[in-house]
């Protein structure tokens, strides 16, 4: 990925504190193999990027962990409620990576392959431009995972992540998302 957007991204998620608090959050929580990204990056970036003064609306916060031991639905809300403890003002969610093949065709109409790692959940994420997240280190330093890269973040281009997600998927996210409506400037390609 190019340094200049990578620096861009870290330059934009240090100077929001809000932001900062949650990595934090997640750290102290520790789910194994955590990551913190979609739509919560897509939006500052975007927000960033059309110069809004004001933070769009929040639906929730994507945390990804990795925990091939414990696949129970119980652990994703074991996990919020940690969150919800140290922080009850954000709207949390964390998923299991190891265990999305076992829910997924119930929610999509589709069976798919077991996922690998965190990083690896990510590069399935439903567009090019929110399959990115980040980890807080213990240095504080900011891991930036992008497996589609991050040009088309920097660049307000919304396409279709085609590794797991139908055309007919992503043409309801838009909509759901208001992706048009609230950032005028993306470009939306729709294959």
């Amino acid at each position: 990925m190019p340094e200049s957007c990578e620096t861009r991204l870290k330059e934009l998620i240090e100077a929001h504190e809000w932001f900062l608090s949650v990595l934090r959050a997640v750290r102290s929580c520790d789910p194994p193999d955590w990551l913190v990204g979609g739509g919560v990056l897509r939006d500052l970036v975007w927000d960033a990027l059309h110069g809004y003064e004001h933070p769009t609306a929040l639906r929730d916060v994507d945390v990804a962990y990795f925990d091939p031991h414990d696949l129970r639905p119980e652990r994703d809300e074991e996990i919020d409620r940690s969150l919800c403890s140290q922080n009850p003002h954000v709207p949390w969610q964390a998923k299991n990576q190891a265990a999305v093949h076992l829910w997924y065709e119930r929610v999509f109409g589709f069976p798919v392959e077991p996922l690998a790692s965190s990083a690896d959940g990510v590069g399935t994420w439903p567009e090019t431009a929110t399959s990115v997240a980040v980890r807080l280190l213990a240095n504080d330093d900011l891991l930036v995972v992008a497996p589609c890269g991050l040009s088309d973040l920097f660049d307000m281009i919304c396409r279709r992540n085609p590794r797991r997600v139908t055309p007919e998927i992503f043409r309801k996210r838009l909509l759901d998302k208001r992706i048009e409506e609230t950032w005028p400037r993306v470009r939306v390609i729709r294959e």
